[in-house]
């Protein structure tokens, strides 16, 4: 029994291996950090894409012998969040934009 607590030979392999699995680890959350804020950015992107749409419309009425219809129109006001920038508030977000 006192050689088998005496014994050390599979110390050094053991630290090595939790000193990899640690730096291994400290890798993966910044990396997972940074895919986070990439990701965040680019739906930022799209959701400002999909708010600048204009959901306007007009059509005319139209008039015949038989009858005639009426013309309609719709504006699309500006919502809460349109036309803000950095919403996510990282410099990410201001990719390809100017300032003026």
């Amino acid at each position: 029994m006192t050689n088998l607590l005496n014994d050390e030979c599979g110390f050094v392999v053991s630290a090595e291996l939790i000193l990899v699995a640690t730096i291994a680890v400290l890798g993966l959350i910044v990396g997972l950090a940074e895919v986070r804020q990439a990701v965040s950015a680019e739906l930022e992107d799209v959701a400002a894409a999909i708010g600048s749409l204009n959901q306007s419309y007009c059509y005319t009425g139209m008039q015949t012998p038989k009858g005639h219809s009426n013309g309609a129109d719709f504006q699309d006001h500006d919502d809460f969040c349109d036309g803000q920038e950095d919403i996510v508030g990282t410099d990410a977000t201001r990719e390809g934009q100017t300032n003026g």
